[in-house]
């Protein structure tokens, strides 16, 4: 601050006008116009499709929408951050209350004797005094913010409140997206565990046959003993499926707040569809994300913190006063020749510190110049996201696609070897290729279906989730 300005400061300072922090001036984000990934592909539909709130209401699945329910008021994370968010903001509160003066009230009541040694004493000649003394006072104490210290202190407290919330919304997001995506990989693992129990029939069955052929000399030992094979191969399948769709119950059961040996979800088939999800445009992409307000957030706070430690350079003015009564007797304690008073300001200047203040002031800096940085790439990450999920929403509808016609035309091929082995034109080898083929097939296609869920999950989750910035606002 300049000689010039410093004493407009001042007077402007006593009315509370005066401010030490930089203007804040957060950095411009990437100019981005559309989605690279979007491309032509993606069907034309209006922006009010995008899911405010209750976002996973949008695949339709009623048992989804329960577990999420139960997860917003049992998840143990989103209630500690929900907890974590009320001291911030209780925080707030009290750094907005150092801005105004403090008045105490206090009393006390004591009966007290002095040494017969001590220098009133001997001037009593040696003897030892006894006396009381009650007091009741009320004590004011105001720190004149004229420099903006305290001010920009309750504005670092506010902003990072604020990044509380933000960081609570994005805690929330976070654990819905990952019970959606658990879900859904369930729900997977439950459609593959009914096809992999179907077909252990039918080679169990197959199996079956090819022992009564070899019974009878019309099959060889290898044809038994390949049949035997891959049954026993379904069926580790099958036990692995299990294991997984196990752990995955277990992880639900945290997600929601309840022991995994009490909880327990049925079986159902997984969703034969993807819901369409709105992207949004990219110039609303960052006031939706909880995550870039956070960021966004702790750059306001580094850039108040800025002012609060330039205010270590000056003057501290503080206003003191005390008023009430005092009395070496009870009797007379609260009359008009007990009244005291005082009342003054007082001024504390750093004088020498061998550069405690400048290695602050230079570590705010560099703590503003971290939050920047930290903003332009939580921005980048958010607009990757996006992207990345386009992407893979357009690319799997192409895989599935491929997968489903693959295992059509694997089926078509298990049927007709089972026909040439029949006919005895064909080894079992050929049947247990095409099967194990077939089965395969119908295990990629499930598992992409469930890649587009949960990417369809992940773009809700990189959108956020219909989140909005204003929220904070009103903090």
């Amino acid at each position: 601050m300049s000689p010039r300005s410093f004493l407009p400061c001042v007077g402007a300072a006593l009315l509370g006008a005066c401010s030490l922090a930089p203007k804040y001036d957060p950095p411009a984000p990437p100019a981005v116009t559309s989605f690279k990934e979007s491309g032509d592909w993606m069907p034309a539909r209006p922006a009010d499709v995008q899911q405010r709130g209750a976002w996973w209401e949008v695949f339709g699945d009623e048992k989804l929408n329960e577990l999420e329910k139960q997860l917003d008021v049992a998840n143990p994370d989103l209630q500690a951050a929900v907890a974590r968010f009320g001291q911030a903001r209780a925080i707030a509160s009290r750094a907005r209350s150092d801005e105004f003066p403090t008045l105490d009230a206090g009393g006390s009541a004591k009966r007290a004797r002095s040494s017969g040694n001590a220098p009133l004493s001997k001037l009593l000649g040696g003897r030892p005094v006894t006396q009381n003394d009650f007091v009741a006072s009320l004590d004011l104490n105001w720190e004149i913010d004229v420099f903006g210290r305290l001010r920009n202190a309750a504005a670092v407290a506010r902003a990072q409140a604020q990044e509380s919330a933000a960081d609570a919304a994005a805690v929330q997001l976070s654990l819905q997206a990952e019970l959606a995506t658990d879900y859904f990989t369930l729900r997977g693992d439950d459609t593959t565990e009914q096809l992999l129990e179907d077909t252990i029939k039918v080679y169990d069955h197959a199996y079956q046959l090819t022992h009564n052929r070899y019974e009878e000399g019309i099959a060889a030992a290898t044809d038994v003993d390949q049949a035997d094979t891959q049954r026993q191969i379904a069926r580790a399948q099958l036990s692995s499926v299990r294991r997984v769709r196990a752990q995955l119950e277990h992880a639900i059961a945290v997600l929601l707040g309840e022991t995994p040996s009490v909880f327990t979800l049925e079986p159902a088939q997984l969703a034969s569809g993807v819901p369409s999800i709105d992207s949004g445009l990219p110039s609303a992409l960052l006031q939706r994300r909880p995550d870039v307000a956070r960021a966004e957030r702790a750059m306001a706070a580094a850039n108040a913190q800025i002012g609060v430690e330039r205010a270590a350079w000056f003057p501290v003015f503080s206003l003191a006063g005390a008023a009430g009564f005092e009395s070496v007797l009870a009797s007379s304690w609260v009359r008009a020749p007990s009244r005291f008073w005082s009342v003054g300001p007082s001024a504390q200047v750093p004088l020498l510190d061998f550069g405690a203040r400048s290695a602050v002031n230079r570590q705010a800096r560099a703590a503003y110049d971290e939050a920047v940085a930290n903003y332009r790439k939580t921005t980048l990450t958010a607009y990757q996201e996006v992207e990345d999920n386009l992407a893979a929403l357009h690319h799997l509808a192409d895989e599935l696609s491929a997968d489903e016609a693959a295992s059509a035309s694997a089926r078509s091929s298990a049927n007709h070897a089972d026909k040439r082995y029949d006919a005895g034109v064909a080894d079992y080898v050929e049947v247990t290729t095409t099967h194990t083929a077939a089965l395969q097939e119908q295990r990629d296609a499930i598992s992409v279906r469930v890649a587009q869920l949960n990417s369809a999950v992940a773009l809700v989750r990189a959108t956020g989730g219909g989140w909005s910035r204003d929220a904070l606002d009103h903090l």
